[in-house]
């Protein structure tokens, strides 16, 4: 490791100071030492420049590891038991996913102090966006394909877990607010779990500004079609930087399953669409954006390949796409202003990213994106 700071993404396009400490040698070897199949370190050898938790690569005599630490704030190991439980899930169905090592006690995350941990081996595959920014596109549309088809196969596999929705904690991305008759009503009940999020909108007209974007991206005519859809665990993360590569371009392995809890699977795929049709990093304020039409055409496609979307599908993503960021953007302001107390990131979750973004569908590129997803001329169409 070199002597210079470590920094991580911030929700801009630029590096800064981390919101939580790296992990330190010392402390790798004293949660190494209650995994018994952990080994003992040599060396830690890369730091994660992801913000929410501190991760990093531990070189072994058993092999290279991965160690992941958030605040208990954020993750207590009873929160990371479903998550954990959806990859073994993902796992026995023979989906590429990061092997977890089991502590002493039998349990997958492990408290210590004021962190939790989990520990899993180093993933298969080539990292070939450890580097980029989460919100940017993928090298060569054929990553794109391969995303597409790889979240096709995950929702197959998914199919049979039937455990509930998480408890309430920051940073996950649920699905309570859209599906609902009142959808006001389920925003009041989610801000209303959450003290933290309830204080920072309390000087906030979050009413006014829900409802006005929820009828001008016409929910009521989408909230029949999504209440009707099938409730599935899914990733909820999908973007080029949680996946593993393999040579030929394909999916090698899925990675940080942090977000994942009951949602649907075209919820999950209008998700991976966001993430990445659109570069939000460089949105101005005169609300102008690069579309990546190519990557979202060759992300459907890819899906499609494997699950057949029906215009139905198509139309029900297009109406979901300027929404579907809704309640992680209220879990992110939750996580800001509760967890961090970081006023200007809350603001930036809320004025930014869930008005911010939604407005973007309301221009003609925002427009025009949407009409690429309900038009787009899939193989076997």
């Amino acid at each position: 490791m070199s002597g210079d700071p470590h920094l991580i993404h911030g929700m801009g396009t630029g590096l800064e100071a981390p919101s939580w400490p790296a992990i330190t040698s010392e402390e790798a070897e004293a949660v190494m030492a209650r995994f018994p199949q952990a080994g003992r370190l040599a060396a830690l050898e890369w730091h994660s420049p992801r913000p929410f938790s501190s991760a990093a690569l531990a070189r072994t005599d058993r092999g290279e590891l991965f160690l992941k630490r958030p605040s208990r704030r954020l993750r207590s190991p009873q929160g990371l038991a479903q998550e954990h439980a959806f990859i073994a899930h993902l796992a026995s169905k023979g989906q590429p996913v990061a092997d977890l090592l089991e502590a002493d006690n039998g349990a997958t995350a492990l408290a210590q102090g004021e962190w939790t941990w989990e520990i899993h081996r180093k993933a298969q595959g080539l990292d070939l966006y450890r580097d980029r920014q989460s919100w940017t596109p993928f090298i060569e549309p054929g990553h794109a394909f391969a995303a597409g088809a790889a979240l096709a196969r995950l929702h197959r596999a998914a199919e049979g877990f039937a455990a509930p929705a998480r408890p309430v904690q920051p940073l996950v991305t649920s699905l309570s607010i859209l599906p609902a008759a009142d959808p006001l009503a389920a925003a009041q009940t989610y801000i209303a779990a959450r003290p933290a999020l309830a204080a920072y909108l309390a000087d906030k007209p979050w009413q006014l500004e829900l409802s006005r974007l929820f009828a001008a991206l016409d929910l009521p005519a989408l909230q029949p079609l999504l209440a009707a859809q099938p409730r599935l665990w899914t990733h909820n993360d999908w973007h080029p930087s949680n996946l593993l590569w393999n040579t030929q371009g394909e999916v090698a392995t899925v990675l940080d399953f942090g977000l994942s809890d009951r949602t649907c699977a075209l919820h999950d795929l209008a998700t991976a669409l966001e993430r990445v049709a659109v570069r939000w990093l460089e949105l101005g304020p005169d609300q102008t954006a690069i579309t990546e039409a190519e990557d979202a055409l060759a992300l459907l496609a890819g899906y499609h390949s494997v699950t057949p979307l029906t215009l139905r599908d198509r139309d029900l993503l297009a109406r979901l796409l300027p929404l579907v960021h809704v309640e992680f953007a209220l879990s992110e302001a939750d996580y800001f202003h509760g967890v961090l107390g970081k006023a200007q990131d809350a603001d930036l979750a809320w004025h930014g990213f869930l008005i911010g973004h939604a407005e973007w569908f309301l221009t003609a590129e925002g427009q025009d994106l949407l009409a690429l997803v309900r038009s787009a001329a899939l193989p076997q169409d």
